[in-house]
């Protein structure tokens, strides 16, 4: 019998070896097991339904994640790249053109006045506000196509893994059961924390985007404008990483200033900015907390910090790592309570 802690040694060396292979794909498989978690149960459905075809219920499976929600993000991630390079361009033809009348252009320098700007120096301005946003919202879009290397090749590798998770996944959880250490119950609450956070990170990522939708449309409306159709863009746009709804108050919230309309635009900007802007984490964090079992402003330190980490699967994998950690400290507090008690 092989000695065990030269076994041990042999694991963890293993183990980490096979960490460096995947590293640059991790995100690609975590992503896959968070989907495959959520749509699990309507896949063994579909089995069922097609009398055990285990790889065409999850071809299936595949098909319609990638046609409800990997293409419609990468539309609007493309739209909104494209939007706001049309919006500055627009920007600066509207400073430029004759539209923009004496009248409004005198009631701009009486109200910039007490900054020492002159005319020029209020478009200059303004021109280079929507420069700097644009030049954000287009680094954001890049930089998500590109966290994962290659956006296409990513979307492959995420369907690929889906496909054989759904197929294998559960003989897969099973072995892994069999090879912790940990007794079985245990092994299950993780699991089931695991389902349970990714299926609640989900929802709250539509809710939360619904509650920044009906947040600029209260906003719209306060200052008198109409708030339908803004609050459905915004609604849509809150669910593109980087870019967000700020696409659509901010421009507007400039455009404001420019034609005089000066409470209008500073209430909109400081509307979006300090209730648009973060009525989405705190949604968030309401509607996980119950289930991962951790408190709010952990879980809005969690998705900032995933997102910054890991691109938009970091509002996933953020959440889950900290209701793991908390769900692991919960199993050692029970497994050791009389030590911790002396």
């Amino acid at each position: 019998m092989l000695p065990k802690a030269f076994l041990i040694l042999l694991i963890i060396a293993v183990v980490y070896a096979c960490y460096l292979v995947f590293q640059p794909f991790l995100i690609e498989i975590v992503a896959a097991m968070i989907l495959v978690s959520i749509f699990y149960a309507p896949f063994e459905w579909l089995t069922n339904k097609l009398k055990g075809r285990k790889h065409i219920a999850s071809l299936i499976m595949c098909l319609l994640i990638v046609l409800i929600i990997i293409i419609p993000l990468v539309n609007l991630l493309i739209y909104g790249a494209q939007r706001s390079v049309s919006a500055y361009s627009q920007t600066v033809d509207f400073l430029n053109s004759s539209s923009v009348n004496v009248t409004v252009k005198n009631k701009i320098l009486e109200k910039t006045n007490l900054l020492g700007l002159d005319q020029g120096g209020v478009k200059s301005l303004i021109v280079d506000f929507a420069k700097k946003s644009t030049d954000i919202f287009v680094s954001g879009a890049a930089n998500f196509v590109k966290s994962t290397a290659s956006m296409l090749a990513s979307l492959l590798l995420i369907i690929l893994t889906m496909f054989f998770f759904f197929v294998e996944g559960k003989g897969m959880l099973e072995k892994l059961m069999y090879w912790t250490p940990l007794p079985n119950k245990y092994d299950k609450e993780i699991f089931k924390k695991f389902r349970d956070v990714s299926i609640y990170t989900m929802i709250s990522t539509f809710v939360s985007a619904a509650a920044q939708g009906i947040a600029g449309a209260i906003g719209f409306l306060a200052i008198g404008m109409p708030a339908f159709f803004p609050g459905i863009f915004m609604t849509l746009f809150s669910l593109v990483p980087y870019i967000g709804c700020a696409i659509i108050w901010a421009p507007i919230g400039i455009y404001l200033l420019i034609i005089g309309k000066i409470w209008q635009g500073v209430f909109l900007l400081i509307w979006g900015a300090l209730v648009i802007s973060n009525i989405d984490n705190l949604v968030r964090a309401y509607i996980i907390k119950g289930k991962a079992e951790v408190h709010p402003i952990l879980i809005i330190f969690s998705v900032l910090g995933g997102i910054s980490l890991f691109g938009f699967w970091g509002v996933f994998i953020g959440p889950l790592v900290i209701s793991l950690a908390v769900t692991i400290l919960h199993i050692y507090e029970m497994e050791y309570a009389e030590i911790l008690e002396k």
